[in-house]
């Protein structure tokens, strides 16, 4: 690398640029991370005619969900560790493999149990993809400029791939039965097997030291319970002792997991990772980022459905429109940083474009689409400026031996990021929602009714289907204003943390910049391309570029 700092305003480059060829495998390599980011969502459709055919329990159902997010989470730290030490191409074959086979076992299910072990390889095998993806293009590109065209493309295919999932899903429910959702990956995984070996090198640390099997269960241990009671305060829209106890547990386990990391010579997670200067406040900001994009996802779907009373398939299609922005967002981030503004300013930018959005969203009533459409749109748009650039930042400052391990902890403090942003803000939207309604609807329902209804929205509106007349109306409305007024509350509180976000990045960036390369920023990276090139011939026979 040269001595540009990886956070300089103008990429430089540093290697050939890429032909034909490499874009090519780029494209080949956005099938998984199309498949493994739609998976997310897919199942939203289905789980009527699931319920219906295989009959599983609350709790089943529950598992069907989450398991997929559990395993996907759970590993991402191990697989990107093995993709470094093993190869990124033998990883990729590897979970494409293990995904193209647990849909299919997925699709034809006979039980819930069968289900939710199909899911659980399905998130084992998203968590081999997702790093090796973003890891094989740090490698493929290996001009500055065109590494940051990229990401930015395969960040904006990511955020859309979750909508995208969501609208497949209802319309292959529509037309076939409901294990066609997990066909859908079977011939994308085939065309990945068939094609990789052709376009994609091997590439691998080609000194790994021995691999520290210990630090798997650790790292699993550290990072179940704590998305796992993320997860369970956002489902039970509140703060109860077991998940809190869950994640406080979690934590725990981390920081014996850090400490062991911080004190081995074969560290999972090199401590060579946080030497590069950038690569850490890029882990928070890429959170941050994440955590106002799901906390926003936690509203605005109910609001489409439970609100607006749009069906499932026509409120996932009203969800796509904002992804039009989504996709240009990215490029034109990476754009203006090639053009000479300040990256800092653009990520800081990104914030302040998110915040806005959720200002317009803070501005809707009962019955503003477009408002929220808008609104969301706006969001996101901000919200991709800085995750193209910050993953960027991440990838490109670290040596490329160790691009597996960066990706698989940048998309670790994703799934944090995520899970703590439909926590915090669905709770405080919760909390406005049953205060409103317990003070709208104190003495007007029978007591069950009243219970239900001061639980979700969703109860609501099943709970207003039954009553006639007026008073379902009265209900109706005054869970959908309590509601309202809830993301209001929420999206207000979302602005003030991308303000915040905004100003962090100013002041981390910036001193990053201003202090120039960290000691080994400049030679160990060309230092280890030119290991990786090696280890492409030699240990892969493939054809150097």
């Amino acid at each position: 690398m040269t001595s540009t700092p990886a956070s300089a305003s103008i990429p430089t480059s540093t290697g050939p640029r890429a032909g034909r060829k490499e874009w090519t495998a780029f494209v080949v390599l956005m099938l998984p991370l199309l498949l493994v980011s739609m998976d997310v969502s897919v199942l939203y459709f289905a789980v009527p005619a699931i319920s219906r055919e295989l009959h599983p329990s609350s709790t089943q159902q529950l598992w069907i969900f989450d398991v997929y997010a559990f395993a996907l989470a759970g590993l991402l730290i191990t697989m990107g560790a093995l993709g470094d030490r093993f190869g990124r191409r033998k990883l990729l074959l590897f979970g494409a493999a293990a995904f193209g086979a647990a849909s299919v076992a997925a699709a034809y299910a006979q039980s819930a149990e069968m289900l939710i072990a199909a899911r659980a390889v399905l998130g084992i095998g998203g968590a081999t993809l997702m790093p090796s993806t973003m890891a094989l293009i740090r490698n493929l590109f290996l001009d500055e400029k065109q590494r940051a065209k990229a990401i930015a493309i395969w960040s904006s295919a990511m955020a859309g791939g979750v909508a995208l999932g969501s609208v497949l899903s209802g319309v292959m429910i529509e037309h076939f039965w409901w294990g066609s959702v997990f066909l859908i990956n079977v011939p994308a995984m085939v065309l990945l097997l068939a094609l990789v070996p052709l376009l994609v090198p091997e590439f691998k640390d080609p000194k790994p030291g021995a691999f520290d099997l210990p630090s798997v269960p650790l790292s699993l241990a550290a990072v179940l319970p704590v998305i796992y009671g993320l997860k369970k305060i956002a489902a039970d829209n509140g703060v109860s002792p077991v998940p809190l106890l869950s994640i406080v547990a979690g934590l725990a386990i981390g920081a014996v997991f850090l400490r062991r990391q911080r004190t081995r010579r074969d560290a999972m997670i090199s401590p060579e990772l946080f030497h590069h200067r950038g690569f850490g406040p890029s882990i928070a900001l890429n959170a941050l980022a994440t955590f106002a994009m799901m906390g926003s996802a936690y509203f605005t779907t109910q609001y489409l459905q439970s609100v607006l009373g749009k069906g499932p398939l026509e409120a996932a299609l009203w969800s796509l429109a904002p992804s039009i922005c989504v996709g240009i967002a990215g490029p034109a981030a990476a754009a203006m940083v090639q053009r000479g503004a300040d990256r800092a300013h653009v990520i800081g930018a990104g914030f302040v474009t998110g915040a806005i959005g959720y200002g317009v969203l803070a501005l809707a009533g009962t019955d503003a689409l477009w408002t929220v459409l808008i609104g969301a749109a706006v969001l996101a748009s901000g919200i991709v400026m800085v995750m193209s650039l910050v993953t960027d930042m991440a990838i490109g400052t670290v040596p490329p031996k160790r691009a597996g391990s960066a990706a698989a902890l940048l998309e670790t403090g994703q799934e944090f990021g995520g899970a703590m942003g439909m926590a915090v803000l669905g709770s405080v939207g919760t909390a406005v929602y049953r205060s409103d309604v317990k003070d709208s609807l104190g003495g007007g329902l029978p007591r069950g009714a009243l219970d239900q209804v001061h639980e979700t929205l969703g109860a609501a509106v099943a709970v207003a289907g039954k009553l006639k007349g007026r008073t379902g109306e009265q209900l109706l409305d005054a869970a959908r204003e309590a509601f309202t007024h809830g993301m209001r509350i929420a999206c207000g509180a979302g602005a003030v943390v991308l303000v915040a976000a905004a100003v962090l990045a100013l002041m981390t960036l910036r001193r990053v910049e201003a202090a120039g390369p960290a000691a080994g920023d400049v030679p160990s990276t060309a230092t280890d391309e030119t290991a990786d090139r090696g280890e492409t011939v030699s240990e892969a026979a493939a054809p150097s570029r």
